[in-house]
Order: C-alpha cells, then sequence, then structure tokens
C-alpha cells in the first residue's frame, strides 16, 4: 500500500470517467513512473494549450467555432491539471483542493 494505506489516484479514468487508483509502496515502480510521466505530459500540454488560448482570445478575427474548440480544450485540460494536483496533494498529505 501508498504511504498512510493510501491509494494514489492515477492521472487517468477508467470505463465511464470513474477515476483510477494505484495501492503501492513503490514510488518507483512502473505504474508510478508511468503515472508521473503521463503526469509532467499532462502539465506540459497545459502549459502549451495555455500560450494558444492567449493568442486566440487576442485574436479578434477568432470565430465562434474557434473559441467554442478552445472551451473544450480547457475544460479536459483543467480536469487534468485538477486531477494531477490532487493526486500530488495527498501524496504530501495535503488536503483536497476546495470545490467552488
Amino acid at each position: 500500500m501508498t504511504a498512510r494505506n493510501e491509494l494514489r489516484l492515477l492521472p487517468w479514468s477508467g470505463p465511464e470517467g470513474k477515476p483510477c487508483y494505484l495501492s503501492t509502496d513503490d514510488r518507483g515502480g512502473y505504474m508510478s513512473r508511468l503515472a508521473d510521466n503521463i503526469e509532467a505530459d499532462q502539465l506540459d500540454m497545459a502549459a502549451i494549450l495555455l500560450e494558444h488560448a492567449s493568442d486566440t482570445l487576442d485574436d479578434q478575427d477568432a470565430d465562434p467555432e474557434d473559441l467554442r474548440r478552445l472551451t473544450g480544450e480547457l475544460t479536459g485540460t483543467l480536469r487534468d491539471v485538477l486531477r494531477v494536483a490532487t493526486s500530488r496533494g495527498h501524496l504530501l498529505g495535503v488536503s483536497e483542493p476546495h470545490r467552488f
């Protein structure tokens, strides 16, 4: 089991969008490293998308379809980043982020 007998929230969802968890004491194990790498990729993609969003919002000629597509991408990316923050917070012993 993980520290304090907690499960690690993984950076992907299972069937029907349900969360996936990992139970292990080995933070250097294959699944832990895979999760770490995917989290890093998700955070990198969020940074790239943020730059793209800034450019799109600055573009006076952006059409509504571009903005709808951007909103969908931002929503998915924000969901990924929140999952990473929640998972890492649990690994550090920090409570859940506040829900608004």
